[in-house]
């Protein structure tokens, strides 16, 4: 068995579509040698900033040999018929062809016997097709080739068996013949290297200052990094994606500290991190107590020995370019503490929100009016201080921080909150009232912060199904599964008791009455009822991982009257402990059972069964015992559920398993007697009534 290695060089791939691209690169390759019956052990790829990797082990030195079939006229078939079959097969005659009994008669059969060719002669135009077929994110052409890729393609090394490839790679103005030679680091061992297979390819390039192996080379950055900060005392400021993005951009990692000017350390942690990692790729340092280290962290691309020149001017270097960075920040902070967040509020009034959904102080306006209705309803929260924070969530993005680090939105009204003489609490709901924006996100616990950033996207939330912007398949350009997903967070980590229904049909209010809002859904209702649907689903999704059943959650939505998602969850557990008993499996049979008798009647007589049951008429002890038993357990049930005790309204329907099992085992539904049969189908149905006043049975599942 044999190893094929591939490896595609080119100028610097985009960090961000490295991973991808290898796993692309390696499916491609992986689909053709199945389709082209070349079996393997195990293939895996990887990438550097300026190849992609494909090792793929196990394959053989050749294709199977393979028959082929082909069916032919019948025997007795007109001449010409036969005649075609045999010469489009390549028969010089009849007895050439084989014949086969079938269960249609017997049949003329073409039967070739194909010997596999040897893999290395198929290999070259499936791994061309295969580099042909993989998609960039965005490509580029260059020179005059037609040929598309992330970045100018130099080589394509391509070994089998240790052998290089015959082969080419068509660019449109020329061909990129296969090579059996690679070229290590571009500035520390530029020359050209031939291997001879992977773990030649691998020995050779880590002479020539390449790590290849992505994991590796990660894992040499981070090991590296943390040794030179616990040399210092200090520890890295953990961040895996910026970890992932700086493995992505060298070859060779060699981890160096710089020094952070004494003046620049007055500005905010947040910002210092943010103007090192998001322009110059630096990790922030930590000090013992948590506190942000005047120091930092570089990944260079080359090696730079302890003492030497090389290592002082990459370091000066890039410390003279992080002052800069560092300088402009400063004068952003210093300029915008000079004009209040309450004066920068009518500013807002220049960026657009949505052309049908007004500016973000159209937003601002929505927002705060909504904050103010959820505020009374959240325990501990001061209407005055929800209102401030309202008001002023959104102003510091037209702040100079802000516009130049957009990810400093929040945070930095925070400070400048602050600064400007505002409450605490006003200062912190202003920061948080993004969150949470991914599972992995701290929910926010304070009063006032809970209103802002619930009020914040129940405003997205309705104004986009307001104008019929929902989210369609994989596509949710403004992110309100996202948002739903945090406004489920907020509410049931913080086990608010919120009438979602109400705060949507306020919301559309506020949406309304936009001079702008135009070709709006009409009806408030409509809206309301779609979003309980969204959320549905998206609690289904947010309690999946938690182990709580999707059809236990839509059995309660589906009662049409349950928006409080705090209620809903408690009656959701009940209804789980409920279904877990014998008594609640064995109702859920019978309640199968009565609804399916009642569906069927109700087509064959082609009325539906409806109406009230009529004492009288029950005649046997069961069916008499039954409407008793419903008649009960539905009285506790409805005052269990008004006082919102769930189990007492579960155990109320488990008192119905006996006289429900006694009734199908005594009573025939399907009496002669008309009236009979009628009044025996309305009890049943009347079954399904009485348990649908906890669930709608009949999205349960299993049973």
């Amino acid at each position: 068995m044999s190893e094929l290695l591939l490896e595609l060089r080119s100028e610097e791939i985009p960090a961000r579509m490295q991973v991808q691209a290898a796993e692309n690169l390696r499916a491609l390759v992986c689909d053709r040698l199945g389709a082209a019956g070349l079996t393997f052990d195990h293939a895996f790829a990887t990438a550097t900033p300026r190849r992609l990797v494909l090792v793929v082990e196990g394959l053989p030195l050749k294709q199977p040999d393979r028959t082929e079939e082909r069916k032919g006229p019948k025997r007795g078939a007109p001449e010409p018929a036969i005649a075609g079959f045999l010469k489009a097969n390549g028969f010089a005659s009849a007895d050439e062809a084989e014949l086969r009994e079938t269960p249609k008669g017997e049949f003329f059969f073409a039967v070739r016997q194909i010997p596999g060719q040897a893999t290395a002669s198929v290999l070259p135009e499936l791994l061309a097709e295969a580099i042909r077929a993989l998609v960039w994110p965005t490509s580029m052409r260059w020179a005059e080739t037609d040929f598309r890729w992330v970045r100018p393609l130099h080589a394509v090394l391509a070994l089998f068996d240790g052998v290089r490839l015959e082969g080419t790679l068509d660019l449109g103005d020329r061909q990129l013949t296969f090579t059996d030679r690679t070229r290590g680091h571009p500035f520390l061992a530029p020359e050209d290297i031939r291997v001879e297979g992977w773990a030649d390819y691998r020995e050779r390039l880590e002479q020539a200052f390449v790590r290849v192996d992505r994991g590796e080379r990660r894992k040499v950055l981070v090991e590296q990094a943390s040794a030179l900060a616990h040399a210092a005392g200090l520890a890295v400021k953990e961040d895996t994606p910026l970890v992932e993005e700086v493995t992505g951009l060298v070859e060779w990692p060699e981890p160096l500290m710089g020094s952070i000017e004494a003046r620049f350390m007055e500005l905010p942690d947040e910002v210092l991190s943010t103007s090192m990692r998001s322009h110059q790729k630096y990790f922030s340092l930590v000090e013992p107590d948590g506190t942000l280290a005047p120091r930092f962290l570089l990944a260079a691309d080359m090696t730079a020995p302890e003492g030497s020149l090389r290592r002082k001017n990459i370091v000066e270097g890039n410390e003279r370019v992080l002052r800069a960075r560092l300088a402009d920040a400063e004068f952003f902070w210093d300029q915008d503490r000079k004009q209040s967040l309450q004066s920068r509020v009518a500013a807002l009034r220049a960026i657009v929100f949505h052309a049908r959904l007004g500016t973000v102080e159209d937003k601002v306006d929505r927002i705060t009016a909504l904050a103010v209705e959820i505020a009374k309803a959240v325990p501990g929260a001061d209407l005055d201080r929800v209102r401030s924070a309202a008001r002023l969530c959104k102003s510091d993005l037209v702040t100079g921080m802000v516009g130049e680090f957009p990810e400093l939105q929040g945070i930095m009204g925070r400070y400048y909150a602050l600064a400007d003489g505002e409450q605490p609490e006003v200062a912190q709901a202003i920061a948080e009232h993004y969150a949470p924006q991914g599972p992995n996100d701290r929910c926010p616990t304070a009063p006032v912060s809970l209103c802002v950033a619930l009020a914040d996207k129940l405003d997205s939330l309705v104004g986009m199904f307001a104008i019929d912007e929902k989210p369609t398949g994989s596509k949710d350009p403004f992110a309100l599964r996202r948002a739903a997903l945090g406004v489920i967070r907020l509410i049931v980590e913080n086990e608010l008791r919120l009438p979602l229904s109400a705060l949507f049909r306020s919301g559309y209010a506020g949406v309304h009455q936009l001079p702008s809002a135009t070709g709006l859904r009409p009806e408030a209702d409509a809206v309301a009822s779609d979003l309980l649907a969204f959320f549905a689903d998206r609690l289904k999704v947010a309690l999946r991982e938690q182990g709580v059943r999707h059809d236990l959650i839509q059995a309660i939505f589906n009662l049409g009257d349950e928006d409080d998602l705090v209620r809903l969850l408690r009656r959701v557990e009940a209804l789980e402990d409920f279904l877990k008993t014998d008594d609640g499996a064995n109702l859920l049979v019978a309640y199968r059972r009565a609804a399916n008798i009642v569906r069927i009647e109700a087509k064959k007589d082609g009325v539906e069964i409806a109406g009230a049951v009529e004492p009288g008429v029950l005649e046997q002890r069961e069916e008499q015992a039954l409407f008793q038993a419903l008649e009960l357990a539905g009285d506790k049930a409805a005052a269990a559920l008004d006082r919102e005790d769930f189990t007492a309204a579960m155990a109320a329907l488990a008192e119905l398993r006996q006289p429900v099992d006694a009734f199908f085992d005594a009573v025939t539904v399907n009496a002669e007697e008309a009236r009979l049969r009628r009044n025996r189908l309305r009890l049943l149905a009347r079954i399904g009534a009485t348990l649908g006043q906890v669930a709608d049975f009949s999205a349960i599942e299993g049973g």
